[in-house]
Parts: structure tokens; sequence; C-alpha cells
């Protein structure tokens, strides 16, 4: 007889310090919604750990012994295809930001962050939103402007872009824009705009397709490039 599948959020941990993973499992613990289902200390460990169990979520580290945690998210992310993978760590630095973000990662935190500030971000991750620690949102729009600089600086010129790609969007959807930027949930917005959660939605639905975008974290670095915020 097969035990019951365990509901809620199913978690793996990956980071080599051993204290740190058993006082993040207990700080995860504390809320009925997680289960850490397993942790691992370098990236062989995460893989196996990864196809083993198939988490919900993977909260990786970057620094693990012999390679960055950016460097393992291809191989994480075709062990358990179905899993989120958020960046836990205390680099800060804005060529790790993007490496993770271009690798797949759903989100990227800073181990200050305080506890309810990550359950919080753990859910917005698994309702399919990009979440990215304050701290480093300035350096999110530096690794995006440098990116973009690359093709001058070859010879190769960039493709043509409208002057601004905001004249899509209506007044509203430019509301709903500015409150991505400053990383406000959904719920947040709407309060803030005296509107329905689902509404809110909905707007941010047709802000990513106006723009041709694929995530949150995107449209914030539209938004900061185009003054919005």
């Amino acid at each position: 007889m097969t035990a019951a599948p365990c509901p809620g959020i199913r978690i793996l941990v990956v980071d080599d310090h051993t204290l740190f993973r058993r006082g993040l499992t207990a700080l995860l613990s504390r809320d009925a919604q997680f289960h850490v289902v397993g942790d691992a200390a370098d990236a062989g460990q995460a893989l196996r750990r990864a196809q083993e169990l198939q988490p919900d979520l993977i909260l990786l580290d970057n620094h693990l012994p012999g390679v960055n945690g950016v460097d393992v998210l291809p191989s994480l992310r075709e062990a358990a295809p179905e899993a989120r993978v958020l960046m836990l760590t205390v680099s800060e630095d804005e060529a790790d930001l993007a490496a993770a973000l271009r690798g797949g990662a759903c989100g990227y935190l800073l181990k200050t962050i305080e506890g309810d500030t990550l359950a919080v971000a753990i859910r917005r991750a698994m309702q399919g939103e990009s979440v990215v620690a304050q701290e480093m949102t300035g350096k999110l729009v530096a690794a995006y402007c440098e990116a973009a600089a690359a093709p001058a600086a070859s010879g190769r010129q960039p493709p043509a872009s409208p002057v601004s790609p905001l004249a899509r969007l209506s007044p509203r959807e430019r509301d709903i824009l500015r409150g991505i930027a400053r990383g406000a949930s959904n719920k947040e917005i709407a309060r803030e705009l005296g509107i329905a959660e689902t509404t809110v939605k909905i707007h941010v639905q047709h802000v990513l397709r106006k723009l041709d975008l694929s995530s949150r974290v995107q449209a914030a670095v539209i938004a900061s490039e185009c003054g919005l915020v």
C-alpha cells in the first residue's frame, strides 16, 4: 500500500552548510503548507534527490562545493521538470543574478531575508510569479542593460525597437506595471488601486502579452528602463 501524497508545497533544500539546512527546514516546518521532503549538500546529491523526490520547489544556494548553483540549474530542471527553482544565497553579484534568471530560476533571494517574507516569496513563486530580492532590483536592471549593450560593443546592431513599449498599455495597465516594478503582489496592487485581485491578474496577463514578456521580472526591468518607477 502506497502512502498518500503529502499535501501542500513539497520543498527540496540545497545548501552546503548543515546548520543552515537544518535551521531553514525547521523554519519552513512551522508553516503547515510547507513540507521539506529532502535536502542536499552538493550538486550531485541535489540532482539525485531532485530526480528521486520530484519536489514542487527547490531552494538552491549558489555556493556549492566545486560548482556554482547557477551552473547546476539546467541539470536540476531536467531532473525535476515540474519543480520551480528559487535561489537563496548570500551572493549579491549581478552576474550571478543574471545567470540564475537566464538559467530558469523563478527568483533570486538573499539569505538575509526574514522568515515571513521567505514564506510569501515561496507562495508567489508557486503561483507562477518571479520574485527577486528588493536589494537586487537595481542590479537586475544593470545586468539587463549590460546585456542589451553587448551587441553594440561587438559591432552588431541591436534590432530596432519602439520608442516606448509602454505606449501599448492603457493607463490602468501602467498602474499595474508600476506595482509589479515595486515588487508588489497581486493582492497588494489590488488593495492600492481599489480593485479585485482577479482583475489585477487579468491586467497582468494583458501587460505581459502586450509587451511580449514571459515574467514579472522582465516587466519590472522594462518599467525601470522606461522611467515608470
